[in-house]
């Protein structure tokens, strides 16, 4: 694949605010931070968080995360894996609302490396929305993959839709939306 300069990445990349307490898992460190429309943090539970990825296949790719710092599922108990199937569950319905895809790819990469993940040690569940012929010439001919809509209106359509949720709790319009 070609690669695309990405320019704005490198505010990322060179960020100065990084939790001291945890061992490099920006899985673990982002939901410590304050800005989590920065962060792109839209939605939350108790046990888990749904991110936008930074590096999404279509618009709309979010990932839901949990809480706990395993690469393992056996790992998750009861209750964690509970409240991270609901948020996938509410993250395919804010979807439908903010999207209207055609269908959906949900996944875990497990096993690290060999599984096509970047981040192999925290689990994180990829919700990717799909609509009927996305793919289009330039993945085919050019081997590259182009991103029609910027993160920031995703995140924005996103977090809208979870906000329209029954039991959401906004207390910061820039704040993740808050499920019990």
């Amino acid at each position: 694949m070609d690669q695309v300069f990405a320019p704005w990445r490198i505010e990322w990349v060179e960020r100065s605010e990084k939790n001291p307490d945890v061992d490099a898992c920006i899985f673990c460190e982002l939901p410590g931070w304050d800005d989590d429309r920065t962060n792109r943090l839209i939605a939350e539970n108790d046990h888990a968080y749904v991110l936008l990825n930074n590096y999404p296949y279509n618009p709309g790719h979010a990932m839901v995360i949990p809480r706990t710092h395993t690469g393992a599922y056996g790992d998750l108990d009861d209750e964690e894996l509970l409240a991270h199937a609901h948020l996938k569950q509410r993250t395919i319905d804010a979807m439908d609302a903010a999207f209207d895809p055609d269908g959906y790819n949900v996944g875990l990469n497990l096993g690290g490396s060999a599984a096509g993940g970047s981040i192999d040690d925290h689990l994180h569940t990829h919700v990717v929305p799909r609509w009927e012929g996305d793919n289009n010439f330039m993945a085919v001919v050019s081997e590259t993959k182009v991103i029609v809509e910027a993160l920031e209106d995703s995140y924005e359509r996103l977090h809208d839709a979870f906000a329209d949720q029954s039991g959401a709790i906004v207390t910061d319009p820039d704040d993740a939306i808050s499920f019990s």
